[in-house]
Order: structure tokens, then sequence, then C-alpha cells
């Protein structure tokens, strides 16, 4: 499974990617003012500054609602560099500029995607990932893990080669069930990522390890 961190900070995304294990990164607009990246030029700079960090893909969000708006974003956005994959949103509009872009070779990743049937119009229309948002889900007594698995199953069913992105990860059990039920990709915060570090008892062992070695050069 490929872990994606979803963030705009840049030393977030560098810690990440130091930790050895980032393999990319989403965005979206709500991040970008988070860290007070407004304005069209500071935006596509951002992006750029996030493309020379990772290896890996990056998903950066049109913002537009009408085709044309996203067609004209979407072919700006991939200019700033290669890794640049164009973030479409689940709407009617969506799906045609899903298709549009599918036919031109460029990828893309639908966001807000909250059902099987919505996964499924977006890999029809060639979608190259798909976000389910689990965290969302959960937050309204929805099983979003449950939806991961069942587009999972619907993919594998007719050879879909969209890639499940379990998006709106907010823990680290979330991975883990991600891990279980074979999402292609989970993206969320560094904190997530760093707390599947953590256990007691590799604290206590260590703890003993280097209590022992001190005893035994003292």
């Amino acid at each position: 499974m490929k872990f994606f961190i979803d963030t705009a900070n840049l030393k977030e995304i560098k810690e990440a990617y130091e930790l050895g294990v980032l393999d990319g990164v989403t965005t979206n607009p709500s991040l970008m003012a988070k860290e007070g990246i407004t304005g069209k030029d500071n935006i596509m700079s951002h992006y750029k500054a996030i493309c020379d960090i990772v290896d890996g893909d990056v998903s950066a969000e049109v913002v537009s609602v009408d085709f044309e708006g996203m067609i004209r974003e979407g072919e700006e956005l991939v200019e700033i560099d290669d890794k640049i994959v164009v973030k479409i949103p689940m709407i009617k509009e969506g799906v045609k500029a899903l298709k549009y872009f599918s036919q031109k070779g460029i990828r893309t990743n639908c966001t807000l995607i909250f059902s099987a049937g919505q996964a499924l119009l977006a890999a029809k229309a060639g979608a190259t990932y798909v976000s389910p948002f689990i965290g969302r889900l959960d937050d309204i007594s929805t099983d979003g893990i449950g939806l991961i698995e069942q587009i999972i199953t619907i993919y594998r069913n007719y050879g879909f080669e969209t890639q499940v992105l379990a998006a709106s990860v907010r823990h680290p059990m979330h991975i883990i069930q991600c891990a279980e039920v074979g999402a292609d990709v989970m993206t969320g915060p560094l904190s997530a990522m760093e707390q599947l570090l953590k256990h007691p008892l590799t604290d206590i062992g260590l703890e003993k390890f280097l209590a022992d070695y001190a005893k035994g050069n003292s």
C-alpha cells in the first residue's frame, strides 16, 4: 500500500519523506488556505515546491465546477511538473473532465467519493485514482472502511485499473484497516503515520536493552 501525506505543509512533507515511506502527496484548497497559501500564482508555486521534495504523485485540485474551467485548470496544473495528478470533484461535469483527461493521457484523482456508485462512474470515465473519504463517513456513523472494501471488490470484478486511494484517514487504525482490505493508497496526516511507530512494549524493551548495556559497560 502506498503512503501519501495529506497536507500542504512543506515541513511535514519533508519529515514524511525523510522517514523513508512517503510515496506521494494530496492537497486541496482548504489545506492550502490553512498554510496561508492564497492566490493562483502562489498556489502554483507551492505545488512546484511540493513536487521538488517528493518522488511520487502530487494531487493538485481544480476549483472550477464547470467542464471548460476544469479542463483549463487541469492543463495548467500538469505544466507545473510531471508528478502532478489533476484532482477532480465527483460531479457530473467532473466525470466529463475525467474522460477528457483520460483520453489525453493526463492522470486524475476523483475526489469527494462517498459511494460505490460514484467510484464506479469515476473508474468507467478513466480516473487514475478515486478518493473515498473514510473519516468523513465515520463521522456520520457510516462504515468508511466497508466502502473501501466494496469499491475494491467492484474494481476486481471488472478489471478496472483505477487505484483506490483511501482519503480522510484520521488515525493509525484507519491505516491498518485500509491495508487489511487491500487499498492501493492511503492518504493522511503525518501524525497518523508516526503513530504506527509506537508501541509501549517497544519502549519498555528498548529501555531494558539500553540499561543492560550500560551495566555491562560501566
